[in-house]
């Protein structure tokens, strides 16, 4: 028969004792990984506008993940992300100039939330010089794409007095056609397009608001 000693049976009743609280420290000590974003659920998460929240409530872990898909795999949403953290300081150091590159270079691949902010940029003169040719220019291209919120932009540029009448039975088709369940906006697009048919003949609304 076997004896233990007061330091064996000790040992015996610490030993699991121990090993339990180490491992709770080494899970308290260690941050959970992160699962990088798929391209859908991020394009999602940049139509919405939380984006940003997103990579900071995920701690910036992803910043070298995200940087090398928007740099090195070239991904459009990613190139958009990245080009959005480095223009509003997100996990990394600001830098206007390479923020605004990467989301050119997500807008040159037809990404419409890219197209969209760029073009909404130009048209109030933030981080880039007011141009509104430019900003008519990325927002048509946004708006080809069903992008509300650049077919009212285009719309409202061209009610203010910029832009070509050429573009106008376009930028009706686009915005007539759009599905809304929100009436507040569905109200603003009713009196954008009363204001743009004013500036067209009757037969270029009607061929407009032809369907699809």
């Amino acid at each position: 028969m076997r004896l233990f000693t007061h330091s064996t049976l000790l040992a015996a009743l610490l030993t699991p004792l121990l090993f339990s609280l180490s491992g709770k420290a080494l899970a308290e000590e260690s941050p959970i990984a992160v699962p990088l974003y798929t391209e859908p659920e991020l394009i999602a998460l940049i139509n919405k506008n939380t984006h940003l929240q997103r990579v900071k409530a995920d701690d910036c872990q992803l910043v070298q993940d995200i940087e090398a898909r928007a740099n090195k795999m070239a991904l459009p949403s990613y190139q958009f992300l990245y080009g959005d953290m480095l223009a509003y300081n997100v996990c990394v150091e600001r830098n206007v100039e390479l923020g605004v590159y990467y989301m050119r270079k997500a807008a040159e691949q037809g990404l419409a939330a890219a197209l969209e902010q760029l073009g909404r940029y130009y048209d109030i003169g933030r981080l880039v010089q007011q141009d509104k040719a430019m900003a008519i220019t990325y927002l048509r291209e946004a708006s080809a794409q069903g992008n509300l919120k650049a077919q009212l932009r285009l719309v409202k540029l061209f009610n203010s007095g910029y832009g070509s009448p050429r573009d106008f039975e376009d930028a009706y088709r686009w915005l007539f056609n759009a599905t809304v369940a929100d009436r507040a906006t569905h109200k603003k697009i009713e009196r954008a397009l009363g204001l743009l048919a004013k500036k067209m003949p009757d037969s270029v609304v009607a061929r407009a608001r032809l369907p699809q």
